[in-house]
């Protein structure tokens, strides 16, 4: 099987935290071959869509330690069509650039993508999880995303609680996200004149989220692979910092899911597989949903070291399982066209 992944580059990779290079690690211990390219390294040749890949060199002895492996591994660049690879791993940085999604339309029907291209135009950041809809309305926070300042401002106001969550629309990895209080309403026109309005004139969204009770405490990264649950861990900010991502200073620990995050996930599972969203992370505070990460989500490296586990394995034999019944039909509607041309 030979894998792409759509990523960032491959010197910019943590190798002791990063969730890519872990299903890079095990697909090349699998003896797949392996190839990264980034959204700007798209390309296309003589009409056939390509990348500039950075192709991780075969060979015979892989180190088990996910670091030395980084440190060992060699690389040669290469132009390769992407019809020709089998998966099509995303996991480039939010925000979603619509570019990079025309140049893949040309081989979504040739390559299995994870996760889907539609997926991930209807998941683009955070309003998937803002739009829902009443059915789901029961594990969302109070949520309003605008670009209308007036129209902000009074969501605040008329908010019962003294506290709620501001945050880019297009932000990642808890940037930007600040906490804001009726308390100091006086700043709240300066923040949102920061975050709506850009220098050239134009503006942004925003999102004004409900402030849930315990988010202090923490919020659970669940890592959900075609709708089940793989793996959580809860995330514990840092002491002079409101937001827990291990990014922003967080720190981690071990989390059984809740009756009640069980409930959750079984309840938007379907949904997530239906828009072709396989490996996806959800943050839940509170029982509450409220962030689907579905571009690049991590926690593996964190979650594997706190259970002793390798999360990695099931996403790639899921892979390899999706593969296999790709070429199975493929093969079977080849055999069954002979049968009726020699007929």
């Amino acid at each position: 099987m030979n894998i792409c992944f759509l990523m960032y580059p491959w010197d910019q990779i943590n190798p002791e935290t990063d969730t890519s290079l872990a299903l890079i690690h095990e697909c090349v211990r699998r003896k797949h071959g392996v190839a990264l390219c980034t959204p700007a390294n798209l390309t296309i040749r003589n009409s056939v869509t390509s990348a500039f890949c950075t192709v991780i060199n075969r060979q015979e002895k892989i180190s088990s330690s996910q670091k030395t492996f980084y440190k060992q591994a060699t690389i040669r660049e290469e132009m390769l069509p992407l019809a020709g690879f089998d998966v099509i791993f995303m996991r480039a940085n939010p925000p979603l650039d619509p570019l990079m999604l025309n140049f893949l339309d040309s081989v979504k029907d040739d390559v299995f993508i994870v996760n889907s291209l539609q997926g991930l135009r209807e998941a683009n950041n955070k309003l998937y999880t803002a739009a829902f809809g009443d059915s789901h309305s029961n594990i969302i926070p109070a949520t309003h995303v605008s670009k209308n300042k007036r129209y902000l401002i009074q969501q605040i106001k008329a908010s019962t609680a003294d506290k709620m969550i501001l945050k880019p629309l297009n932000g990642y990895g808890g940037s930007g996200v600040i906490l804001i209080e009726k308390s100091a309403m006086s700043n709240i026109n300066s923040l949102l004149d920061f975050y709506v309005t850009n220098s050239d004139g134009s503006s942004n969204y925003v999102i004004l989220q409900e402030y849930i009770e315990g988010a202090d405490q923490g919020d659970i990264r669940i890592l959900l692979l075609n709708g089940e649950p793989i793996g959580a861990m809860r995330r514990i900010p840092g002491s002079d910092d409101h937001r827990s991502n291990v990014s922003a200073g967080g720190s981690v620990a071990k989390h059984t899911l809740t009756k009640e995050e069980k409930a959750l996930c079984k309840q938007i599972g379907p949904k997530l597989v239906n828009d072709g969203l396989y490996f996806v992370g959800i943050d839940v505070i509170g029982g509450k949903l409220v962030e689907v990460n579905v571009m690049s989500p991590g926690g593996i490296t964190y979650i594997n070291k706190a259970y002793k586990t390798k999360i990695q394995t099931k996403v790639i034999d899921f892979i390899e399982s999706k593969v296999l019944d790709k070429l199975t039909a493929f093969d079977r509607r080849s055999r069954l066209r002979n049968e009726v041309e020699n007929a």
